[in-house]
């Protein structure tokens, strides 16, 4: 039984189908979110893996493979073209044709190279991978579409039915300033895209001034600068609203954002979340999974030319079918 936002991710894929590569054909997870995403027509997966143990699964599973394309790199026909893409997107850099050979062997780099030649909308990985080995690739080969943003991450966290925007919980470890108002610009044009209300809370130990010390000071900062990028094209259309620094009482609670931050159009209504650094955004996004039952999607990717999602080594079956629909609604909005 599909919760109701995830089944709301999941009507919005199937209203244009994308294909979407799944690495890790090695994970039975992977293989379980795979057959959930055809039977709801959610994408037409392409799993990497070993043909004969993954027919195996599904023989045992009682399930058809029908709509699910699996690929075994090395024995791919696109081989020889992947490795050659490789290389010329590479060899700028140092990479010679027998590094490119044995680099498009790696299933994260193989799918990502299925996406630039064009057979491939999407991809998901990191069931069984760190977040640098699925962003690497997709750095080097699909690259930043805002190369003066810069790519970095989000989630959806969702309680009680009501979705929300974290970012960055994946990817920068300790944003500038300039970074950090990049962020909250990006996850802003997010929220646009999945339907959330791009009210923008730049958290922090402070609120409005209320709290001393250079972490406060940078969240200050910050915003101030993304209130700048949002007077430019194409934010200033948006109607995104990003204030700080707010605490994040103050950022959710009505109550609290009377006392606090009553001049604040933000305060009280946030639905995207900015936290200042990695570690606050790791730690918040799994208490909140675990401790506040929130469902959790991500981290999702933004800022790239097209969608490569990372998932979290402990995902669930329904993270990975949500992480797929989310990524071929990226996809439909490239």
């Amino acid at each position: 039984m599909l919760s109701p936002y995830l089944s709301s991710l999941v009507q919005r894929a199937s209203q244009d189908v994308k294909t979407i590569v799944l690495p890790e054909g090695e994970d039975e997870r992977v293989l379980q979110a795979a057959y959930l995403a055809v039977q709801n027509n959610v994408a037409k997966p392409i799993v990497l893996g070993n043909p004969i143990q993954i027919k195996d699964f599904f023989a045992k599973k009682g399930w058809s493979l029908d709509g699910i394309e699996v690929i075994e790199p090395e024995k791919s026909e696109h081989l020889a073209e992947y490795t050659n893409l490789l290389f010329e997107l590479r060899k700028a850099k140092g990479m010679s044709e027998d590094e490119a050979q044995k680099t498009a062997l790696n299933y994260n780099y193989f799918g990502t190279l299925m996406m630039k030649a064009g057979h491939a909308d999407g991809m998901v990985s990191g069931a069984n991978h760190s977040t640098a080995d699925t962003v690497r690739p997709a750095l080097q080969i699909i690259k930043s579409k805002n190369p003066n943003m810069g790519v970095s991450s989000f989630f959806i966290m969702v309680s009680s039915g009501k979705p929300f925007i974290l970012s960055d919980c994946g990817l920068v470890i300790k944003p500038s300033e300039k970074e950090l108002a990049d962020i909250a610009v990006t996850a802003a044009t997010s929220a646009v895209m999945f339907g959330i209300e791009p009210t923008v809370a730049m958290l922090s130990y402070s609120t409005k001034g209320s709290g001393k010390g250079e972490d406060a000071e940078k969240v200050r900062a910050a915003t101030a600068l993304a209130l700048e990028t949002l007077k430019t094209e194409p934010y200033n259309k948006l109607n995104i609203k990003i204030d700080g620094e707010l605490q994040a009482d103050a950022a959710l609670d009505m109550t609290v954002a009377s006392k606090k931050a009553p001049q604040s159009e933000v305060a009280g209504n946030a639905r995207v979340l900015i936290v200042p650094d990695l570690n606050t955004g790791n730690i918040s996004y799994k208490l909140l999974q675990r401790l506040g039952g929130c469902e959790a999607y991500g981290p999702i990717l933004q800022g790239l030319n097209a969608p490569i999602n990372d998932l979290s080594r402990g995902a669930l079956v329904e993270d990975i079918l949500g992480t797929i629909a989310i990524t071929a609604i990226q996809a439909q909005n490239k």
